[in-house]
């Protein structure tokens, strides 16, 4: 006993050493696994492109659908609500977003600085000088969606920070005009391909984040209600003139009270668990295809669908490039001969023959030597 008394102290310092040492291990593995996410290459690179093209629809469409109304709505007609004199935000009070308050007042110039901000958002849709575009289109969609409060919705916040972060990313790099340019050899870059890597990678993380914190933050905030814990709160607004858009559809999906309380509590438990489920695939589907019928559901009964839209847009992010890369074979193969291979098998069979045309594509055969080299390294070196 005295001696097994006297070897614990010992056998306690190894077990302490060896917890040291995993501990470590799994720092080391960590912290260099996230190096090589963040720095390698750039990540939802089709989601982001798909995002881009709806976020610059949202645009156009909105736009569009609001062009015989502009100037009752934003622009000289609007003076009944004041805010042509004291703006209620505070974004046309600094002067870099008060471009179109500035010409409010005067309808030729108005519509001419409307006309700009269409087409700047038909070149984001499409993915047209992108990097150029972007920063202009940022600065008057603010000036523009802020001249009256009234018309206003929590998805112009969203539309605000998915704008300000693509900034930071890289949407066009697929399914633009910027992509087939860059397709071209020697195509020029500003930044070096780890720093640009980087930058998109952090806006995709934190793009993630916002859209979790929008999601959880509103699946609790519900949850704290009185209407959404009885199960009647969709029911409500469905019935007001505002938001009850279709009164034959909303009937319909009112008429039966289980139905009310489905809808009510799944939001809720689809909004809180959203970020959970995005951890394993086919969680992630069930996700997916909860949240964006969500976003269906308000776009078409209660008449929001630019907001419903972008949000979709935004979730698209959480599609995986290989899916994304699949879809679009299966999409073009229904147009293509039977002959010909899918479109990603001859692009990778050129990259062989003539060498890698994307500066973020890696050589097969120098991915080869790399893993080789990095086999040979000790546990907890290899990236």
């Amino acid at each position: 006993m005295a001696s097994l008394l006297q070897r614990a102290p010992r056998a306690i310092g190894s077990l302490i050493a060896l917890l040291f040492k995993t501990l470590g291990q799994i720092a080391a593995n960590a912290w260099f696994w996230t190096e090589a996410w963040l720095l390698d290459t750039k990540k939802s690179l089709y989601g982001l492109a798909v995002t881009r093209i709806l976020i610059g629809l949202t645009g156009v469409g909105l736009l569009l659908t609001n062009f015989s109304s502009r100037l009752y709505t934003f622009g000289s007609g609007s003076a009944w609500n004041g805010e042509l004199a004291e703006p209620v935000s505070d974004f046309p009070k600094i002067w870099l977003f008060s471009w179109f308050h500035m010409v409010a007042g005067n309808d030729a110039l108005f519509t001419l600085l409307y006309i700009l901000l269409l087409a700047l958002a038909v070149a984001i849709t499409v993915g047209w000088r992108f990097k150029i575009v972007l920063p202009f289109y940022f600065v008057l969609w603010i000036s523009f969606i802020e001249m009256n409060d009234a018309v206003g919705d929590q998805g112009d916040n969203m539309y605000r920070i998915v704008l300000l972060l693509m900034l930071f990313a890289d949407p066009a790099a697929r399914w633009s005009f910027d992509a087939r340019r860059r397709a071209k050899k020697n195509f020029p870059t500003i930044l070096p391909g780890e720093i640009s890597n980087l930058l998109h990678n952090l806006a995709l993380v934190a793009l993630t984040a916002q859209v979790i914190f929008v999601y959880t933050s509103g699946g609790l905030f519900k949850a704290g209600g009185k209407p959404w814990q009885n199960g009647s709160a969709v029911y409500t607004p469905l019935m007001t003139e505002r938001f009850g858009t279709w009164p034959i559809l909303s009937d319909f999906f009112t008429h039966w009270g289980f139905m009310v309380a489905a809808i009510s509590w799944g939001s809720i438990i689809i909004q809180i668990a959203f970020p959970f489920m995005l951890l394993t695939r086919p969680t992630r589907i069930v996700a997916l295809l909860g949240i964006m019928s969500f976003h269906i559901g308000i776009g078409v009964l209660m008449g929001l669908p630019w907001f419903s839209l972008a949000m979709i847009g935004i979730d698209f992010i959480f599609i995986r490039d290989a899916t994304w890369m699949r879809t679009s074979d299966l999409l073009v193969g229904a147009f293509r001969d039977e002959a010909d291979p899918p479109r990603s098998v001859r692009a990778r069979s050129a990259e062989r023959k003539e060498g890698p045309t994307d500066p973020q594509e890696e050589d097969p055969d120098e991915t080869t030597r790399g893993e080789a080299a990095r086999a040979s390294l000790p546990a907890g070196y290899a990236k």
